[in-house]
C-alpha cells in the first residue's frame, strides 16, 4: 500500500459514511408512524417506502461492485455522498407519498453504495487484519441504530420536529463527503494483485463461494428479520419489547469492538460456528420464555448475531480474494435481499396466523380498528401475544440448520489448511 495512504483517516471516514446509513434505518423508524399522520398515508403506503431502502440498498451495492474497480473507490464513495444529501434534503421537505417514496430510495442507494466501497476499501488497507476490521467498521451499524432511536426519543420529548432529527444526519454526511474527497485511495486488492476482470468473474463460480452465498441468506435473515421485527412480534409479550431491540443493538456494538481476540482465537470459521449456535439459543429464549428471561434472550441473541455480516465478508476477502469487490458485495447484496423477501414472507404469514387465532370467520380489520380497551381490542392483542412467538419458532430452523452448516465448513476449512501447515513445518 502507498506510503501516501493514510489508512486511518479512510477508515474514520467508512465509520461516518456507515454512521449515516445506520442513523437513516434508526430515525426513519422512529418518525415513520407520525409520517403516516402527517400525509396521511395509509399502512400499505408506509410498509412500501419503509421497503424501498431495503430494495435500493442490494440494487447499489451488486452494481456499485461491478464498477469499482472500473471508476475507483473514491468516485463511488462521492456517488454515495451525493445521493445521501439529496435523499436526506429531499426528506425534509417532503410533502407526501411520492417524495418520500423517491427520498428513501435515494438514501437506499447511497446506503448501498457505502458499502459497496467502504467493504473492499477496509480489506484493501487492512490485508493482514480483514475480518477484524471489518467488524470494527460495521460496529458502527448496530450503534447509528442506537443513536438515532436516542435522538427521536430526546428529541420528541423536547417537541422538536422530525425535520430537525432528519436534518441531523447531514452533520457525518458532510464530514465524511469532505474527508473523503481529499484523501487519496488505493487501488482494490483484486487490481493490485493482478488478478483480471475475467478471473474475477470466474471465481464467483467456485463451490465454495456459492455455498457461502446461499449461508449468507441465512446469516442475513437471522439478524436483521429478528432484529427490526422484535418489537412487532413481542409488543404484547413484553411491557419493554423496544428495550428488548435496544440491548441486543448495544450487544453487537460491544461484540463488534472485541473482535480482535476473538476471531484470533477460533477463527472465522469458528466464530461463525458459534455465533449460530448463540443465535439459535437466542431466539429460542425470545420465544418461549417472558419477563426478565426475554432481556437474556436478548442478549445472546445479540452475542450470537453480532459477528455475523462482517465474518461473512471476511471469510470470502481471505479465503476467495480472487472474488474481488465483487464477490464481497455480491455478499451483501444477497444478504439484504433475502431479508426483503422473507419480511414480505413472514408478513403474509403473520396475519395467517393472527387470522387463525382470531374467532371463525373474524374481519381482522374490524378488531384492528377497535378502540383500546374493547373486548375486540383484547381479543386481537391476546391472538398477537400468541403469534409472535410462533413467528419466532419457525424462524429458528435458520440458525439451527446454520450451525450444522458452519460445523461441516469449520472441519472442512481446518482440514484444508492442515497440508499447508505440515509443509511450512517439514520446511
Amino acid at each position: 500500500m502507498q506510503t501516501s495512504i493514510n489508512r486511518n483517516q479512510l477508515f474514520w471516514a467508512s465509520c461516518l459514511a456507515l454512521l449515516v446509513t445506520s442513523l437513516s434505518f434508526g430515525i426513519r423508524a422512529g418518525i415513520l408512524d407520525r409520517l403516516g399522520k402527517e400525509f396521511s398515508l395509509n399502512a400499505a403506503q408506509l410498509g412500501t417506502i419503509a421497503a424501498t431502502a431495503f430494495w435500493g440498498f442490494p440494487l447499489a451495492i451488486i452494481i456499485g461492485g461491478m464498477i469499482v474497480d472500473i471508476i475507483g473507490m473514491k468516485k463511488l464513495l462521492i456517488l454515495a455522498f451525493i445521493f445521501h444529501l439529496a435523499g436526506i434534503v429531499l426528506t425534509v421537505f417532503a410533502n407526501g407519498f411520492w417524495s418520500l417514496f423517491l427520498s428513501t430510495l435515494l438514501i437506499g442507494i447511497a446506503n448501498g453504495t457505502v458499502e459497496a466501497a467502504c467493504n473492499p476499501l477496509i480489506a484493501a488497507i487492512y490485508p493482514d487484519n480483514k475480518t477484524t476490521k471489518l467488524n470494527h467498521f460495521h460496529l458502527w451499524f448496530p450503534g447509528g441504530i442506537v443513536i438515532g432511536t436516542l435522538i427521536v426519543f430526546f428529541l420528541d420529548k423536547a417537541g422538536v420536529g422530525w425535520q430537525v432529527q432528519v436534518g441531523l444526519m447531514l452533520i457525518p454526511t458532510l464530514l465524511y463527503g469532505y474527508l473523503f474527497s481529499r484523501l487519496k485511495f488505493p487501488v482494490t486488492e483484486r487490481v493490485s494483485s493482478g488478478v483480471s476482470t475475467s478471473e474475477m468473474y470466474k471465481s464467483l463460480l467456485n463451490p465454495l463461494f456459492i455455498i457461502m452465498i446461499i449461508l449468507m441468506f441465512g446469516t442475513a435473515i437471522t439478524e436483521l428479520f429478528t432484529g427490526q421485527w422484535i418489537d412487532v412480534l413481542l409488543k404484547n409479550v413484553s411491557d419493554n419489547a423496544i428495550l428488548l431491540l435496544t440491548i441486543e443493538t448495544g450487544v453487537m456494538v460491544l461484540g463488534r469492538g472485541l473482535a480482535g481476540p476473538v476471531v484470533h482465537r477460533l477463527s472465522p470459521t469458528g466464530v461463525l460456528f458459534i455465533s449460530a449456535i448463540l443465535s439459535a439459543v437466542g431466539i429460542y429464549l425470545l420465544g418461549h420464555t417472558s419477563g426478565n428471561m426475554l432481556f437474556v434472550g436478548a442478549v445472546i441473541f445479540g452475542m450470537g448475531v453480532c459477528y455475523f455480516w462482517p465474518t461473512m465478508l471476511g471469510f470470502v476477502s481471505e479465503n476467495l480474494p480472487k472474488t474481488g469487490a465483487v464477490g464481497m458485495n455480491l455478499m451483501g447484496g444477497a444478504g439484504m435481499f433475502a431479508v426483503s423477501v422473507y419480511m414480505m414472507f413472514m408478513g403474509g404469514y403473520y396475519d395467517t396466523l393472527l387470522g387463525r387465532k382470531l374467532p371463525a370467520g373474524a374481519d381482522l380489520k374490524l378488531y384492528q380498528n377497535a378502540p383500546p380497551g374493547s373486548d375486540l381490542a383484547n381479543t386481537l392483542n391476546e391472538a398477537k401475544k400468541a403469534v409472535g412467538p410462533e413467528v419466532l419458532n419457525t424462524t429458528l430452523i435458520i440458525p439451527v440448520v446454520l450451525s450444522g452448516a458452519f460445523l461441516i465448513l469449520f472441519m472442512y476449512m481446518r482440514n484444508r489448511k492442515k497440508p499447508v501447515m505440515s509443509m511450512q513445518a517439514a520446511s
